[in-house]
């Protein structure tokens, strides 16, 4: 399955019967916006509640993912089974948690998970309905894994790909951040050593859409070029936005690396090796 979809396309298949529309959206304010205003059917996520375990940042960084238990009884609250066709939006194009959301249902099985292009304000300029308040539905459903099934780095296994030379580290945050400029999150600015920096604002076109599949092998192929999928890590602050990454490299065609959940945001805080600039 395509790992996004259109508006158009959307708007076709919202009358199926395992159609669910999940909201995503994060912030200080994502469940007031949600209440006052979200596309018609869908139901909130919130990402500090239901797609992160919020404990010391030092161990597993800013957003770690919850537990497989954890997981398993949100996608159940939400009537996500392995039958469900799932759609997850933000008003961030998927940089808010839609591709975090996408990331984690795959890992857990659901096979039938896309990441709307254009997300929200998309959906509202094509006409697609909106409502407010809490979206109401019939049933919660009964699902479980045990294993997440998508690839992942710990930091231990970061810092060994920081002296490998065939390996390749993607820094996907702004270039500011990247270089040690301006750090607004975590409590040291810079990046891993050996690092390159991709930002993710580069998936997306002028119009805030996803680029096409040819022009994002251009941005990545350059770096990706003979090198091993196992080798290659993409992280950003806390795990989240690295999923934007995932995403646009799944929709150019490449087999997903892994992920580092910490980031940034555990690796600044363990006494690491830190670089600045370039």
């Amino acid at each position: 399955m395509e790992p996004i979809i259109s508006v158009n396309k959307l708007q076709e298949i919202a009358v199926n019967a395992s159609f669910v529309l999940v909201d995503a959206t994060s912030g200080i304010d994502a469940k007031t916006n949600y209440l006052i205003s979200h596309l018609q059917g869908a139901r909130f996520v919130d990402l500090n509640e239901d797609l992160s375990a919020l404990e010391d940042p030092k161990h597993g960084g800013r957003h770690p993912l919850p537990s497989t238990v954890h997981f398993s009884k949100t996608l159940s609250k939400l009537g996500i089974d392995a039958s469900s066709y799932v759609v997850v939006y933000d008003r961030l194009n998927g940089a808010n948690a839609a591709a975090r959301f996408w990331w984690m249902a795959k890992a857990a099985g659901i096979k039938q998970v896309q990441v709307l292009n254009g997300g929200y304000d998309a959906a509202v300029a094509a006409g697609f309905p909106v409502a407010a308040g809490e979206t109401i539905f019939a049933t919660q459903k009964s699902y479980s894994f045990t294993d997440w099934d998508l690839p992942l780095c710990s930091l231990h296994d970061v810092k060994q790909l920081t002296n490998d030379l065939d390996s390749l580290i993607i820094d996907v945050r702004e270039e500011v951040r990247y270089q040690g400029i301006s750090e607004p999150l975590d409590l040291i600015a810079g990046h891993i050593p050996t690092a390159v920096n991709i930002p993710f604002h580069n998936n997306l076109n002028a119009d805030g859409l996803f680029k096409e599949p040819s022009e994002l092998k251009r941005i990545y192929e350059r770096h990706l070029a003979g090198k091993k999928v196992e080798n290659i890590v993409v992280h950003c602050g806390s795990g989240v936005t690295a999923c934007h990454s995932l995403l646009a490299l799944a929709h150019a065609g490449y087999s997903l690396p892994n992920l580092y959940v910490g980031s940034w945001s555990e690796w600044s805080r363990n006494d690491l090796p830190i670089a600045l600039g370039r």
